[in-house]
């Protein structure tokens, strides 16, 4: 079986890292061979959001798009694509209707609430197409999506549709090792710059929290200098090699998420990654996160300011109850959301694409 990946990003765009590109070995173990095609490139990736750079982010706009063009002469060696969340990032799914034309069984991944409108104004949103997101379901095969919630939503659109959530190599995201004591705990949030103004949201907690307690507040990956008045701040840009770092650096995570469509579309995987390394974790009691934690057995569920600082109060002042909620936390990834258990679950999808196109069994 040859699979043809069309992905948006490099290794650096957690979505594809998380959702494609960790199961290729196992896949190449059983004998499937992989091609994983990215939109952007690594040096695209790196200015994408940055200010300016406007003439060469054109250049390699270009490029990337040339490329793309080539992706449908190079399909017809593959027997099927796995489309992540688009072909190209404007317009009709041109691309996808090339490759479901050639009689190529399309499978079609992503997480998260893609289907909702583009909220940006100028040329990047008037270039989106509202209609695309339907028209890759119904062109598909088969469907994978991170959650439930999806699913339900979704499946009278397409009814091939399985679900995946985004995995972790529980192998990768160890437990974190005993480190040396700290005067003060290290609370951590790690996200984006589009995600900051979610942890922004925690603010008047923090500030009563720090009344009462003394902690440092760690923040990765926000793209600006967070300050509040009398809590100490790390503010640290993210990166790919302290990925694991940062997670086992902490001593308790916090993941925040706001109640609507966008957070119910998402696998909670800040979570996820959190507990895999055995932090215990207060997160938002909304969307996935209520089907990852069970309040007060392996991590800690909030709905509001008062059960914000309750629970982290809890944690801060009670190191056997952080280390018991960080273990079971840990059997939590183990059981239901590690590398390990979900990529059977890919192949089969794969397996299921190839028989029904090509009358047979993989």
């Amino acid at each position: 079986m040859k699979v043809l990946f069309i992905l948006p990003y490099p290794t650096e765009g957690p979505s594809n890292r998380y959702r494609v590109e960790q199961y290729i070995p196992f896949l190449k173990e059983q004998g499937i061979y992989c091609c994983l095609r990215p939109f952007i490139t690594s040096k695209f990736y790196r200015i994408l959001y940055t200010r300016g750079n406007t003439l060469k982010k054109c250049a390699y706009f270009l490029s990337s798009f040339l490329k793309r063009i080539t992706d449908i002469i190079r399909a017809i060696k593959y027997d099927i694509i796995f489309i992540h969340i688009e072909a190209f990032p404007f317009g009709p799914p041109l691309f996808e209707l090339i490759f479901w034309a050639m009689g190529k069984p399309i499978i079609f991944d992503f997480e998260d609430a893609i289907y909702l409108p583009v909220s940006r104004k100028g040329l990047h949103g008037c270039l989106k197409f509202p209609g695309k997101f339907y028209q890759n379901i119904r062109l598909s095969g088969q469907i994978i999506v991170c959650n439930n919630y999806l699913k339900e939503k979704l499946c009278i659109y397409n009814s091939n549709i399985t679900v995946i959530p985004t995995a972790i190599d529980a192998e990768k995201f160890k437990l974190k090792a005993d480190k040396a004591k700290l005067d003060k705990l290290l609370i951590g949030w790690i996200g984006s710059h589009t995600t900051l103004p979610c942890l922004k949201q925690l603010i008047p907690a923090f500030e009563k929290l720090s009344k009462k307690h003394d902690f440092i507040l760690k923040i990765v990956g926000g793209g600006s200098e967070v300050k509040i008045p009398g809590i100490e701040i790390i503010n640290e840009k993210w990166s790919l090699e302290k990925e694991v770092e940062n997670f086992t650096s902490l001593d308790i995570g916090v993941y925040p998420l706001p109640d609507n469509e966008w957070a119910m579309a998402k696998t909670p995987f800040k979570t996820i990654q959190y507990m895999s390394v055995g932090v215990p974790t207060v997160a938002s009691n909304v969307g996935g996160n209520r089907e990852i934690i069970q309040d007060g057995i392996n991590g800690f569920l909030a709905s509001n300011e008062e059960e914000w600082i309750e629970k982290l109060s809890l944690l801060i002042t009670n190191s056997h109850l952080r280390q018991k909620l960080g273990a079971a936390g840990r059997d939590t990834v183990e059981d239901r959301y590690s590398l390990k258990v979900n990529a059977p679950k890919l192949l089969e999808v794969l397996r299921k694409a190839y028989g029904n196109r090509y009358g047979n069994n993989y």
